[in-house]
């Protein structure tokens, strides 16, 4: 019935990094390594994560016709995804500027460029791959009228899962569509808007799932996770490894609980395998680089 087992919406980056001894203050100019040119974006990486575990994977984003839209294409070709549905033009591939200085800790500046571009009328006419596709996801590096969109363009029986990052207060009917709604510490203090909603939790899952969502899972690092449905709050176990870099693990844990949700797994089950993949990714230095494939995290 299904063409594709996740159809991931939204943004697609190419990562400029540079290392520095330190970051330059106002009016400074500092020397740094040599330029390197990654592939990134939310939207991208997820469909590699999935991709590379083995989903059937489309992605619906907008690049620029220039050299990083190119690198962008290849690197989601060159994992499996099927980029049918990447939109090309418009605006130039959005940009992220990265400073990283020796203790690891990074300033990043995002010309969104091209993510900006992606519209509801391009969900719109996308509407066959929607149609296709047994879970849909979606984050928020592309304009919040898009994923509304999204979350209203899905086929009759798929399913939604929205990982609000960055974060930013989101409308009732964008709420409602969620199956899960994904979030770290910070998106659910965000969301919730109140910066008084205590240390548990345990808490924050019930209060967002009472806000609309039917599902809520929260993201807690080496901690492991909490899932939150209408059956209770239960907690998935983290899984011990020795951590490299953990960029790219929140979009490795999303794509992995979005593609088995789509296999038929609970919601507890695909938490506990994303938490297995998102741990195997965070071994490697890198983002997509590090994403592991269906093999490595059996082998974890």
């Amino acid at each position: 019935m299904y063409d594709y087992d996740l159809l991931v919406v939204g943004s697609a980056n190419a990562d400029l990094v540079i290392g520095v001894e330190r970051r330059p203050a106002a009016g400074e100019t500092v020397l740094g390594s040599d330029l390197a040119v990654h592939p990134g974006g939310k939207g991208a990486n997820q469909a590699v994560a999935a991709a590379r575990l083995g989903a059937s994977t489309a992605l619906l984003a907008r690049v620029g016709d220039d050299g990083h839209g190119r690198l962008l294409l290849d690197s989601l070709r060159s994992a499996g995804v099927d980029t049918v549905g990447v939109l090309v033009g418009g605006a130039p591939t959005g940009v992220a500027l990265i400073t990283v200085d020796p203790s690891g800790d990074n300033s990043i500046v995002v010309s969104p460029g091209a993510n900006g571009r992606l519209t509801p009328e391009d969900v719109r006419a996308a509407g066959s791959l929607f149609h296709a596709s047994r879970v849909v996801s979606a984050q928020l590096e592309i304009p919040l009228e898009t994923v509304v969109a999204v979350a209203s363009s899905l086929a009759p029986d798929s399913r939604f899962v929205l990982n609000p990052s960055p974060p930013r207060p989101l409308p009732a009917v964008l709420l409602a569509a969620c199956d899960p709604l994904i979030v770290n510490e910070h998106e659910a203090k965000v969301i919730l808007g109140d910066s008084a909603i205590g240390d548990d939790p345990e808490d924050w899952a019930r209060i967002l799932l009472a806000k609309g969502p039917r599902s809520v899972v929260v993201t807690l690092g080496a901690e492991g996770a909490l899932v939150a449905s209408k059956d209770g709050v239960s907690r998935v176990a983290s899984v011990k490894v020795d951590a490299v870099d953990t960029t790219g693990a929140g979009d490795a844990f999303t794509a992995a609980l979005a593609y088995r949700l789509g296999t038929g797994a609970s919601l507890e089950e695909a938490a506990a395998y994303a938490a297995r993949v998102g741990a195997a990714a965070v071994t490697k230095e890198g983002a997509q680089v590090s994403f592991p494939t269906a093999e490595e995290v059996d082998a974890l």
